[in-house]
Formats: C-alpha cells, structure tokens, sequence
C-alpha cells in the first residue's frame, strides 16, 4: 500500500516527475564523469609506475613526480648494484622532447627508455609489431590513440624526435599520459639519444629484490647505502605522484567540487520538487491522519517516493554515464567508471533523494487532521 501511495504520488503530476528525474539524473551524470575523470586522471599520472615489474624505484634527491626528475649519474646506478637483496636493476630513461610530424608541426611528446631485454618499464599492452623490435636504432613505440596527433599511420612511419630520426615499430593500446604528451617507448640506447643525456645517464633506477627480500627491507637497505637519492617502493612513488598531481596542482580538487556541485544542485531540485508534491497532496495525508494512520506511516510514504525517485533517476543517469565515458575514450579523454564506482554513486543516489525528502517530513507532521472536514 505503501509504495502504490507513493507512486499514484509521483505520478499525478508527470510534469513536476519529469523535473525530479531530470535532477536526479543530471546529478547522477555530473558526479559520475566527474568522478570517472578524477579516477581516470589519477590512474594515468601512474599508470607507468604501476604496471611496471620493478618493485623499488630510485631517483635523484628531492623528485616530486614521475614526469619530471633531475638525471642520476651513472656511479648512483653502480653503488645500487652492490646493495645487498639488490637481484637485478636497470636504468630508465623519462624525458619530454619534441616530435615532428612527417607533414609538418610539432607535438610534446615524452620519452620512455627502457631495457627490452630485461622488460623493466616495457609498454604493458602491445596490440602490432613486437617489443623486441624496439632494440633497433631509431625504434619506437606509440599507442593507437596517439596516432593522429602525432601526424603518423601506423607501423613503419617515419617522424623525428629533437632533430633525430624515430621510426614506428609497435602500437600499444590505452597507455594514455596525464599531461597533453604522449608516451613514446624505446630501448634505453635510443632514449639516450632522443633525450640527449650523456653517457649512462637516467632519470631513475629500476630494481627488483632477489628472492627472499622484500621490497621494503630493500628500500631501507639502497636509502642507506647509497647517498643522495630518492627510494620508492613502487606503491608509495604512485601514491606520491597521484597526490602531486591531483591535490598539489588544484587539478583533482577542482574535479571534486565539481562532483560536489553536481550532488548539491540533484539535491536541491529533488528537494524542491518532493516539497511541492507533499504539499500538492496535504488534504489526502491529512485523510490518513484523520483515519488514525501514525506519522511514520506517512513518513514511509515519502521516502518511498524519494526511493523510487532515486532508482529511475539512476537508472537514466547511469545508462547516460557509460555512453559519455564511451565517447570520450574514442575521443582521447580518460574517464574511468570501474564497477566500484557505480555501485557506490548507486547509494548516493538513493542517499541524496531520501535527504531531500526529509526536507518536506517536517511538513506532514504539523497536518492538522481536522483539516479534512473543515475544508468539507
């Protein structure tokens, strides 16, 4: 009885329905690609970092970031070596440069060099060609997306990296970088040359702990024996990364007081438009007073109006959700709307309506049940 009640509510008037859903949904979408993109964007400031098989990353003193890091000289790498619990290391290579299409124009790009035959920092996802092709002079790697803005086809197209001759010999797929430059891999040796580093130089060392150690007592072990150096865990220099990008450039909070936005404005419109149903129906709930029907009888009545509210809105808004975050891969934008994410927006949804119903309880409860017959 409860939930026709409180549908037959709903339903009187589909003008004032159809703006309740239009809240909820609207809110529903804001905060679903808002917090996709703040997901996605994170997820992309450490994807290299994460999907790589070294457990220990060392970098020069005072490293802020994955992208940008001063070189570390090649003894640093030595002196790594002879950590004991040290079972193998190698040098890599990130450095932004320019690309310069065959057609003409330039594009920022940024420089992975790293060694194909040990795999440490190799592109994680290579849908044509072969990494070992990457050993050639002048090799690289660049993913599908990327294609077009680099002014390239596909395998076997020529550009050059900072005046010096690149060659496509692998695509990857969904390697996308945080800032607007892609991530081109090739072998250490090309990095090198591409990045314009001296001799043996790199931007970080990768290591992997022999077996038996862990990746914290080894952390301890290099930070100790080796001065002047930055020493990582693999999840603590994501996590640090994330937290410069997202928080200390004001990129991630500005994507979370828009989601905020999104919550706050559903709610205000679900508010608006429960309040004015309640108040369009008083005489009827006055009736159920009248007839002896308790004030928690009535209240179910509007959550159950907020309830119903939130499962269509969500319902919409969701199916909406998933079509934008499609277009926006096949448009370059990474938004990402795992599982997790869409079960919990789910619960707020049905938090945020049953709040804004809430708001027209206190109305109810002060119906006076005499006012049936004296409007009679």
């Amino acid at each position: 009885m409860i939930i026709r009640i409180a549908l037959r509510n709903l339903l009187h008037d589909r003008v004032r329905l159809a703006v309740t859903l239009t809240g909820v949904v609207f809110a529903v979408v804001l905060i679903a690609v808002q917090g996709g993109l703040f997901v996605g964007f994170t997820r992309a400031t450490s994807c290299v970092i994460e999907n790589t098989e070294a457990e220990i990353w060392v970098a020069s003193r005072g490293v802020r970031n994955f992208d940008v890091t001063h070189p570390l000289p090649d003894h640093k790498f030595h002196q790594i070596l002879g950590v004991p619990g040290v079972g193998r290391a190698e040098r890599f290579i990130v450095r932004f440069a320019n690309w310069k299409k065959p057609a003409g124009g330039q594009e920022s790009v940024e420089i992975i060099g790293f060694d194909p035959g040990s795999g440490l920092g190799r592109p994680w996802i290579v849908t044509a060609g072969s990494e070992a092709a990457l050993l050639l002079p002048d090799a690289v790697a660049v993913d599908e997306i990327y294609l077009a803005k680099l002014g390239v086809k596909g395998l076997g197209d020529r550009a050059e990296i900072n005046d010096r001759r690149a060659r496509v010999v692998a695509l990857t797929r969904g390697i996308r970088s945080f800032t607007t430059s892609p991530y081109i891999f090739t072998s250490y040796e090309n990095g090198l040359k591409y990045a314009s580093l001296g001799r043996s130089q790199s931007a970080y060392v990768l290591v992997r702990p022999a077996p038996g150690v862990t990746a914290q007592a080894l952390r301890d072990a290099i930070a100790a024996g080796v001065a002047d150096v930055d020493v990582f865990t693999r999840e603590e220099f994501a996590r640090k990364t994330q937290h410069y990008w997202m928080f200390t450039t004001g990129a991630g909070m500005a994507l979370l007081i828009a989601a905020s936005l999104g919550l706050v404005v559903g709610g205000v419109v679900v508010a608006q438009t429960l309040y004015a149903t309640t108040v369009d129906h008083l005489p009827e709930f006055g009736t159920l007073r009248a007839m002896g029907a308790p004030g928690g009888y009535i209240h179910r009545i509007i959550v159950a109006q907020a309830v119903a509210a939130a499962l269509v809105g969500y319902g919409f808004g969701i199916v909406i959700s998933y079509f934008l975050v499609g277009l926006a891969e096949r448009g370059g934008a990474s938004i990402v709307l795992p599982p997790g994410m869409a079960v919990g927006l789910f619960f707020l949804t049905v938090v945020m309506c049953v709040t804004a119903g809430l708001v027209s309880i206190r109305k109810v409860t002060s119906i006076d049940p005499a006012m049936v017959f004296r409007g009679a």
